[in-house]
């Protein structure tokens, strides 16, 4: 296997991606990382050269660079360059913690579309609440602001084939995201993409789900629009963030016995926030392309990039697109 790794995409590049990399390499030996970026300051972080190629380019895409812009004038950026190596058949599949927008456009105008995927969608494994070992896959999260309902169907197949073939899940539950559970509820997409998915044979369509179920693992796949789903997910992350935030403040604003009972809380509140940490189930697929696309968040630490290429390491094995092309290009 050969992946290919944007090594300077990210708020701590190259540092937190070489260490990431490090961490994976004594776990596959089987994979060969490609290492896109400025040699010099990628190997100021390696610990091991074995199965490990660098590619060497000064120029790179930032956070400020307009996404189709920077990918069209860019030619040599380590972003452009890894997608490039995919497109070519050099790696199978690319890594990035960089610019969101831009890694998006390279996926579909360098690698391309699966055939028959009208728009692939993002998508990310969310954790359960009070259950670490399961999952639930989310899309789109923001890959398309408007979608149509056969979109949504497309991404209720794609997400059970991850489900079932990357995850292991025998018959993955698929539900569609919407303000209420009854048939009747939504708007006209929702209500449109319920009635297609109840006659998608392809998947196994439990019904409507509301927000507040999202993470209780009441489905293994959840279905929606790309504009909803990168809000419902922003939600999530900022209602984490502030919840850990006001519990902090709470406590050690308790004088001393509350500074006490932060002590003795400290495993309890760590175990809260691992738990509510989804990059623990690698990255952000761009699912719907003709090879494995992962982004993570451009904080992301060397933990984090390791679980990103475990992710990769189980898709490639699995051969999740592979069946996917063949799947589509049989259903026209």
């Amino acid at each position: 296997m050969k992946i290919a790794v944007d090594a300077m995409g990210g708020d701590y590049a190259p540092k937190a991606i070489v260490e990431g990399v490090m961490w994976a390499q004594k776990d596959f030996p089987d994979v060969e990382f490609q290492l896109y970026g400025k040699e010099t300051e990628i190997r100021k972080y390696l610990t091991n050269e074995k199965n490990i190629k660098i590619i060497h380019t000064d120029e790179k895409i930032t956070s400020e660079d307009e996404p189709v812009k920077a990918i069209r004038r860019k030619k040599q950026a380590s972003m452009v360059l890894a997608a490039q190596a995919v497109k070519n058949g050099e790696a199978d599949a690319i890594f990035s913690a960089g610019n969101t927008g831009a890694l998006l456009a390279a996926g579909l105008f360098i690698i391309g579309r699966i055939k028959n995927i009208e728009r692939p969608g993002l998508m990310n494994t969310m954790p359960v609440i009070g259950k670490p070992d399961q999952g639930v896959d989310f899309m789109d999260l923001g890959a398309n602001a408007d979608n149509k309902a056969e979109h949504l169907v497309q991404y209720a197949i794609l997400g059970s084939y991850y489900a079932k073939n990357v995850r292991g899940i025998k018959e993955p539950r698929v539900a569609l995201l919407n303000n209420g559970t009854e048939e009747t509820k939504g708007s006209e997409l929702t209500k449109k993409a319920y009635e297609l998915l109840t006659n998608e044979k392809a998947i196994h369509f439990i019904g409507n789900v509301e927000s507040r179920e999202l993470l209780n693992g009441v489905a293994d796949v959840i279905v929606t629009d790309g504009f909803t789903g990168n809000a419902v997910l922003k939600s999530i992350e900022g209602t984490a963030l502030n919840l850990m935030s006001l519990l902090k403040d709470s406590i050690l604003g308790a004088g001393i016995k509350g500074k006490i009972g932060a002590v003795l809380l400290k495993d309890a509140l760590s175990n809260i926030k691992n738990e509510l940490d989804y990059s623990s189930h690698g990255g952000a697929v761009l699912f719907g392309l003709k090879a494995p696309v992962i982004k993570t968040h451009g904080s992301t630490g060397p933990e984090a990039v390791s679980a990103t290429i475990s992710q990769i390491h189980t898709m490639l094995a699995s051969h999740v697109i592979e069946d996917l092309v063949g799947y589509f290009e049989e259903n026209e």
